[in-house]
């Protein structure tokens, strides 16, 4: 009776007032009635699909010519350039000493970008960037497997300008490799789930689940193989609980994890002498497997942190705009869709990117890039729900929340031309004007597409704002990599360099000279032999004339921490209060 009901809802009540199906009957009615609408969104997607997606591949990858944010982006940088320099791919050094944090992998693929392209900006974040581009091919994919080429389209444009993946490609970390990697992983995992030739797609998941255990640790398991054991569970699929392949997908990701264990092992359980978080005989096999992940969950490990349980919960608001409000509607939806529709729906986004965000909700140590890997399951979720929405006023809702995130978006920018003052401002004054004419005139129709279309230019004129006007003015305050370029211009007969009294990896990473590290006597005993290039502060640089250097005139540099941003900062009338002064001084002892 109550089937029959709903299906008499369906059928004669108007598409637009009917929203999830119940039962197999009344799924292929909802379909039938809604189908008009989808392909109304359909046909909107093949208009500009490519063209938006060309436009928002084009506005990130601006970000692979700006200066490497200090100062987890250059330290990166650095050790891979050390890499690339020693041909040492086993030892992770930080300025000479030995260093155990995060994985090898994403240092590997920066060296031998390096060795390809040279030690520069774009090389250090191309492979970055193109592992961001896998993880755009793979959640079309795996958004096309089960919902078609539609919300496929849709996932992948709301995926290329989430805020946040849009940051991680200018400020590079290990992050665009992991998204790529895991979504990937998930894709292949599936395939291999409902075929019976899953040999090759067992290897080519386990391999991208071997990558991305050398690039975060062993926690990224979580949220490849969760959402599967949640789809298993809800569907009741429970023969793949014991399938004989999940065996060797295990063992698969152990063999291809085994480059990252053998190093770990030559480097810190060979050496119990050397000193690591200030202390001996530390394991990196045993930091690996349980201190770089436990360890900063239960914040028990030597990198601690302070976990707020909400945290995430509000990242999202501005990591994932201009999709976050859809989302946080389309996660709902989808819990719902639970009890509604259990045999409709796939899972494994839903428990992939629920239990990983659980997980970092409870952890102890947060940041925000590590949302990142979850985009591509977000933007399915969300992408899937934009087009299941038929409810007038549920329509009317999403636009208007849409066009106030718009309107937020371009106010940002207009606050920025106004107070921040980019160098580049007539240009900066284009992009301003070109975004809010092209939000203004550019999909007018009351439909949620045209929403989306606006929302999705106005994303892309931000970041480009951002990534041609802000970022480079900002890198003028970045005293490290600014020295580094005035040294390798202005003493070209100058060998060595270092610093003193200041430490700054993208003067590291930036300078052409043979970096030394060490104490005052060494410091001492190399100028008594030949001058030497010092990249200092104020104290530094009155200690060294106190201790007898001889130094020729200091050229100075404005510094300020380009990663913590101020108001006070952003302020140009109030920007110089927070400006300090680093120097670049050659100088000499006898």
């Amino acid at each position: 009776m109550k089937r029959r009901f709903i299906n008499i809802i369906v059928t004669y009540l108007p598409p637009r007032l009917t929203f999830v199906p119940y039962n197999k009957v009344s799924i292929q009615l909802y379909k039938m009635r809604m189908g008009k609408d989808v392909n109304i969104i359909g046909a909107w997607l093949n208009k500009w699909f490519y063209l938006l997606l060309s436009i928002g591949i084009l506005v990130n990858a601006t970000g692979l010519f700006i200066t490497i944010l200090d100062s987890d982006g250059t330290l990166y940088a650095c050790i891979a350039k050390t890499i690339a320099q020693t041909n040492d791919f086993v030892n992770l050094k930080v300025q000479g000493q030995d260093w155990l944090d995060k994985p090898h992998f994403p240092f590997w693929m920066a060296a031998i970008s390096y060795k390809v392209f040279g030690i520069n900006t774009f090389a250090y974040k191309l492979p970055a960037f193109l592992f961001w581009a896998m993880g755009a091919v793979y959640t079309f994919l795996f958004a096309n497997k089960f919902y078609g080429k539609s919300v496929a389209q849709l996932s992948v444009l709301m995926y290329v300008t989430a805020t946040h993946l849009f940051i991680s490609n200018n400020d590079v970390r290990a992050e665009p490799y992991l998204t790529g990697l895991l979504i990937g992983a998930v894709y292949h995992y599936y395939l291999a789930s409902v075929t019976k030739k899953w040999v090759k797609d067992i290897a080519i998941a386990s391999l991208y689940a071997g990558c991305a255990l050398m690039t975060k640790g062993p926690f990224i398991l979580i949220a490849i193989g969760g959402g599967f054991i949640i789809e298993w569970i809800l569907k009741k699929e429970w023969n793949q609980f014991y399938s004989i392949k999940w065996l060797i997908a295990i063992l698969l990701i152990f063999v291809f994890t085994l480059p990252e264990l053998y190093c770990l092992y030559q480097q810190f359980d060979l050496h119990p002498e050397k000193v690591v978080f200030n202390r001996t005989g530390v394991s990196g096999v045993h930091f690996f497997w349980w201190d770089s992940q436990f360890g900063r969950f239960f914040n028990n490990g030597p990198i601690k942190g302070e976990g707020d349980k909400f945290f995430y919960l509000h990242t999202i608001l501005w990591a994932f705009l201009p999709w976050s409000l859809l989302f946080y509607m389309s996660f709902g939806w989808k819990v719902w869709s639970i009890k509604v529709a259990p045999k409709l729906n796939e899972f494994i986004t839903l428990g992939g990117g629920g239990l990983m965000f659980l997980v970092f909700s409870l952890s102890k140590f947060q940041l925000p890039h590590y949302l990142n890997i979850l985009f591509p399951f977000f933007s399915i979720i969300t992408a899937q729900f934009f087009l299941q929405v038929s409810m007038p006023v549920v329509v009317t809702i999403i636009r208007w929340v849409q066009y106030v995130l718009i309107v937020a978006m371009l106010l940002i920018m207009a606050l920025l031309l106004i107070f921040y003052r980019p160098e580049n401002y007539f240009l900066a004054i284009i992009l301003f004007a070109s975004t809010t004419t092209a939000c203004l005139l550019l999909f007018n129709k009351d439909t949620l597409s045209e929403a989306f279309g606006k929302s999705f230019v106005a994303a892309t004129g931000v970041y480009l704002f951002l990534n041609t006007c802000v970022y480079p003015s900002l890198m003028q305050y970045q005293a490290g990599s600014k020295a580094a370029v005035y040294v390798n211009n202005q003493f070209p007969d100058v060998v060595s360099a270092t610093m003193f009294n200041e430490n700054s990896y993208s003067f590291t990473f930036y300078t052409k000279k043979a970096i030394f590290f060490g104490n005052l006597d060494t410091l001492k005993s190399r100028a008594k032999q030949t001058p030497v290039i010092v990249y200092t502060n104020k104290q530094g640089l009155d200690s060294l004339k106190k201790i007898g250097f001889s130094t020729n005139i200091p050229r100075a540099f404005n510094f300020f921490h380009a990663s913590e941003l101020t108001g006070t900062f952003i302020n140009y009338r109030t920007r110089e209060s927070e400006l300090k002064q680093h120097y670049v001084v050659k100088v000499a002892y006898r």
